[in-house]
């Protein structure tokens, strides 16, 4: 083979190999994917459980369905920003539950409501009633990194990160808080969030994508070599053609 066949088919070999890797990648993420899906399964089939009887480890405890009982904290709630719905800008409202003889609130997503800006909404017109008697999804915060300012306001903040709310709350808040999913009867109140959908994402089309690259790679390469042989084999031919005539 020449230098410049050699040298394309190093090159789509080496492509090959990174797209199976990249394809063996995508099908761990799977098999990830469905480890935890089955997880979320199993704790969703739990029975709802009291909210200070769910377990300290924060894995252990998300999608947990559990209940909770105190006061809403209105002078003390938060506005999570940049929360889209079905194409609409929104928030969602983050209402601290005191309860009865704990220092450590609770963080409860009431959640979205329409907000033009995406950060800036009318408080008051969504608030439910005093005393919380409320059933949901736990989750746990995102991880920190920081506390962010925001120019909308000292009660707005852009992500669900412990430190990020602590720094605007005057009290402890528990490891993990709870999505709303009961309605409160003859209210308007936000939008409840809808339990995260058990799906397998993209990753096996993805990982057929890059299997699919890898085959065309060596595919191009084996392409190639082929057409070269074709080439001399024909240069040979008409090589031997013009001796086999000269001898004639």
């Amino acid at each position: 083979m020449s230098r410049r066949t050699l040298l394309f088919c190093a090159l789509a070999i080496g492509a090959a190999a990174l797209f199976v890797r990249l394809g063996l990648w995508q099908l761990s993420r799977l098999h990830e994917r469905r480890a935890h899906n089955a997880v979320v399964a199993a704790q969703r089939l739990d029975a709802p459980v009291e909210f200070g009887a769910l377990p300290r480890d924060t894995v252990a405890a998300r999608y947990r369905s559990a209940h909770l009982e105190g006061t809403y904290d209105y002078a003390h709630e938060l506005v999570l920003a940049s929360r889209t719905r079905q194409g609409s800008p929104g928030v969602e409202i983050l209402t601290p539950v005191r309860v009865a003889g704990s220092d450590t609130a609770v963080l409860v997503d009431r959640g979205w409501v329409y907000s033009p800006d995406g950060a800036s909404v009318d408080l008051s017109r969504w608030r439910e009633a005093d005393s919380a008697k409320v059933q949901g999804w736990v989750e746990t915060y995102t991880p920190d990194d920081g506390v962010t300012t925001s120019a909308f306001g000292p009660r707005v903040v852009r992500r669900t990160s412990r430190s990020e709310i602590a720094a605007k709350v005057p009290y402890p808040v528990a490891p993990y808080f709870l999505i709303v999913t009961s309605d409160s009867a003859g209210r308007d109140h936000p939008v409840r969030r809808e339990a995260p959908v058990l799906d397998e994402g993209p990753h096996r089309g993805y990982a057929i994508q890059w299997f699919s690259f890898a085959l065309i790679a060596i595919g191009g390469a084996a392409a190639v070599v082929f057409r070269e042989r074709e080439e001399r084999r024909g240069r040979w031919k008409v090589i031997r053609g013009g001796a086999d005539d000269a001898h004639a």
